[in-house]
């Protein structure tokens, strides 16, 4: 885990992949708080592993912190490392929350993956830790079933 940002004020290029990604945190300002952080990616991209045609997905990512907090500008390019990386939509969902789970260390993490319809048929992936921290306001993440163009 990077403490000390590497990637805030700097010009940094797109990872190759997730793996080569490097997330920085940075102190919590209020630790103190049970409040939640929303991040949400609506042009998430990632390879098919099996024809790699890409793929779309809006992604959500919750949580609710504990010592640390992920800077945004990592997450950005840890993110946009998956534009070249074949996955299935379980596995870049339920990876990239449990990545940011096991470095991070938050109190609570929930991430809703709202893939594209592939082959005709969407699919959503959703992971969290555990249950919610009791007292915690948790908005509704806001994606609509897919709908087609109607």
């Amino acid at each position: 885990m990077t403490l000390a940002p590497t990637h805030l004020g700097q010009s940094v290029p797109l990872p190759t992949s997730p793996e080569e990604a490097v997330l920085d945190y940075v102190p919590n300002p209020r630790p103190n708080q049970t409040y939640l952080i929303r991040f949400t990616q609506p042009e998430f991209t990632s390879l098919c592993p099996v024809t790699s045609q890409p793929d779309f997905a809006h992604l959500v990512i919750d949580y609710v912190p504990a010592e640390t907090i992920v800077e945004s500008k990592s997450l950005k390019l840890f993110l946009g490392s998956f534009r070249n990386h074949n996955a299935f939509h379980e596995d870049c969902t339920v990876g990239i929350g449990e990545r940011l789970f096991r470095e991070m260390g938050p109190r609570w993490l929930r991430i809703g993956g709202y893939w594209y319809p592939r082959g005709g048929m969407p699919i959503d992936v959703f992971w969290q830790s555990g249950a919610p921290p009791e007292g915690l306001w948790l908005p509704d993440q806001g994606v609509p079933g897919y709908r087609g163009r109607g």
